[in-house]
């Protein structure tokens, strides 16, 4: 006796779309069956909408404990069961205390409780002088760490220095758990704030490609040296394509993301004072966007994750459009698939190389590839119905993040999810969150 099945013509499975009747059980999937097959338990048919993995999204800024005036748990897995996704991974700051310590780990678990509607897991983080926490925060259950190589916007979370990641860089090679890096190599930028505080092509040119490139340099170095798993968070210079794709050549465990605005948007688009699109590294131009895209399809970039990272609109300075002191981050999780499928169908792009770049890649690098990111047997029954076929038009009263603000809003987009199910439940039924509080906290 199965507890329900799930009926679909575009069932996306590791051996290709097809027909399927998907059989679930205990919160599992017992078996992906013929369409036909007859069974004993309640069927949902979804006819011909397409049938996914639920969305894994590791980089999250979900801001609880400490600014929930920002997000937090409630808020952001509500979103993330509109949209589709069924696990987050919150970074270890903008919260306050930020995830550096066991015991702050312990105040962010606390927060968690009665609001977890998605799956989530955690990063710790890597800031000078914390390398002898990071083993009480595996043992916690962390599922990796985070660093910045330049300032994080967050006083509390500092950056880390060559000399911090080389004391970490062991001990997690030692555990397989990966580091994930914000690459950028800053140098001075005081002089762009003395001049057009509006202009989105200062700020673009006040964070040139070379930080980046610096950055990425300096960590395949680091990642060949010690054998450390390493993760590139939001690659956005195309400059930086090459290296990384002969790094992975020769093998190193190196993986890399961008995010989706950085494959939506184009900086030629970006008007003056429109800090809803800042964010960090920026938002470049159409030729270089084109190159990750490149770099996506071809495999060199392995998935494309949010980076949702909202603020009160009064810190995004959307009256005054002042890009020297607006927050960088930008609010988009609730559409992290249909902004991708939107921007990659004309591409050419397949749904199942959807499934692939929001679900399978991204629980390998949370360690959950044996039980997430595929429909297969075996497999947790965390999963979502769309059509991909009807298109919307982002509004406010849509969105479910705590915040409005997004450089999404007004843009039409393609594929509407119907229905979430988290642990072969329902757990959102367009408009309708059915069942709440189901998430669970992941550890490796």
């Amino acid at each position: 006796m199965f507890d329900l099945a799930i009926k679909s013509n575009k069932t996306v499975t590791p051996q290709g779309v097809r027909p399927a009747l998907v059989l679930l059980k205990n919160g599992q999937i017992a078996d992906v069956a013929p369409p036909d097959t007859a069974v004993d338990c309640p069927v949902i048919d979804a006819h011909d909408l397409a049938l996914l993995p639920g969305v894994i999204d590791p980089h999250v800024h979900i801001n609880e404990p400490g600014r929930t005036d920002w997000e937090g748990f409630d808020t952001a897995t509500k979103a993330a069961l509109a949209g589709g996704l069924t696990t987050l991974v919150d970074m270890p700051l903008n919260s306050s205390p930020v995830t550096t310590s066991v015991a702050n780990f312990e105040a962010k678990l606390q927060a968690t409780h009665n609001q977890l509607h998605t799956n989530c897991g955690f990063w710790g983080g890597i800031v000078p002088g914390n390398a002898a926490e990071v083993e009480g925060l595996i043992a916690r259950g962390v599922l990796g760490f985070k660093a910045f190589l330049t300032h994080s916007g967050i006083d509390e979370f500092p950056n880390a220095t060559e000399a911090d990641l080389r004391q970490v860089m062991p001990i997690l090679a030692r555990h397989q758990l990966p580091l994930l890096v914000h690459c950028e190599l800053t140098t001075d930028d005081a002089e762009w704030k003395k001049h057009d505080q509006r202009s989105y092509q200062n700020y673009l040119a006040s964070r040139p490609k070379s930080w980046e490139d610096e950055a990425v340099a300096l960590m395949i170095r680091l990642c060949e040296e010690y054998n450390c798993p390493t993760h590139i968070v939001h690659l956005s210079s195309a400059n930086s394509i090459a290296p990384l794709a002969a790094a992975k050549a020769k093998g190193l465990p190196l993986t890399v993301e961008t995010g989706q605005h950085y494959l939506f948007f184009t900086a030629e688009e970006i008007k003056e004072g429109q800090t809803q699109f800042k964010c960090a590294p920026p938002i470049r131009e159409k030729a270089n966007n084109d190159q990750l895209w490149a770099a996506l399809q071809e495999g060199i970039i392995d998935f494309v994750a949010t980076d949702h990272s909202p603020a009160p609109p009064a810190l995004k300075q959307i009256e005054t459009g002042d890009f020297t002191t607006a927050w960088g981050g930008i609010a988009s999780l609730q559409l992290a698939l249909p902004v991708l499928w939107t921007a990659a169908q004309p591409r050419g792009a397949t749904v199942q190389d959807l499934a692939k770049w929001l679900s399978t890649n991204p629980a390998k690098l949370i360690g959950q590839a044996h039980k997430k990111g595929k429909i297969a047997k075996g497999y947790d029954a965390d999963l979502v119905v769309v059509d991909l076929e009807k298109s919307f038009r982002v509004s406010e009263d849509l969105i479910q993040h705590k915040h409005k603000v997004s450089p999404y809003l007004g843009r039409e987009l393609r594929g509407v999810v119907e229905q979430t199910f988290l642990k072969g439940q329902l757990v959102y039924q367009r408009p309708t969150f059915t069942h709440l509080n189901q998430g669970e906290i992941l550890t490796r």
